[in-house]
């Protein structure tokens, strides 16, 4: 018996990397130029992956670096404004075994309304292609209905399911909180089902949120459940 069946699906891995072009598009699209940035890569319980970063060029080379260097099932950042103070954690440096990450108290001001759709599935595993763009479409169609009262959204893929991304300007604070959960509610009961999932859980305001140009690497990368890379879709004018 051969181990090119075992071996084919680590193949695969190694041949998809990070887009540092959709990197640092991403970034400039997201950020305040003068903003600070946590990057945070979870491995495991025991071990979180962290940094902050106001200079966004180390910003983008870093993700580029950690994509190539852990290989974790995901990296991720900070959407909304955090406390400089916190740069003194990790220092445009990212740091291994991070005793502390961003809190909901670090955040500043609120800067976007993110909205997740993940397609239903077993835990820990890509998801299908099929699975993948019933996810997408579903965002397409939440853009399209909700752009009369909500305006215009950037769509994302994160590599398993779908982003939507509102800007808003809001303070960190309760009635902020109130406004973001409602929001996230009201469109689970409008667009969940058995298929497409609205996370109604990403309405806290250090909610880290996929680094758009890394591979989303959840499980093994198998025919029919592909890693993918993740990026931007769709940009208003």
């Amino acid at each position: 018996m051969t181990n090119s069946g075992i071996n084919a699906p680590r193949a695969t891995e190694k041949r998809l990397q990070c887009d540092p072009a959709e990197i640092k598009r991403a970034i400039a699209l997201l950020f305040d130029p003068a903003g600070i940035v946590e990057v945070r890569i979870p491995v495991h319980k025991q071990r979180t992956i962290s940094g902050y970063f106001n200079d966004h060029a180390k910003l983008a080379k870093e993700i580029e670096l950690a994509g190539a260097k852990y290989r974790a099932a995901g990296i991720y950042y900070v959407l909304n404004s955090i406390d400089p103070a916190l740069l003194a954690r990790a220092y445009n440096r990212l740091e291994d075994y991070a005793a502390y990450t961003t809190a909901d108290n670090n955040i500043l001001r609120r800067r976007w309304l993110p909205v997740d759709l993940d397609p239903l599935r077993p835990a820990g595993i890509s998801s299908s292609d099929e699975e993948h763009a019933a996810a997408i479409e579903r965002a397409k169609i939440i853009k399209r209905e909700m752009s009369a009262d909500w305006g215009d959204a950037i769509l994302a893929d994160s590599g398993n399911g779908a982003h939507l991304l509102y800007k808003i300007d809001l303070p960190n604070d309760a009635d902020a909180l109130a406004f973001v959960s409602g929001a996230l509610a009201d469109l689970d009961r409008r667009y969940s089902d058995e298929i497409v999932k609205v996370d109604v859980t990403s309405s806290n305001a250090a909610r880290i949120w996929k680094a758009y140009g890394t591979v989303a690497r959840k499980g093994y990368s198998i025919p029919g459940r592909q890693h993918r890379r993740s990026r931007i879709l769709e940009v208003s004018e």
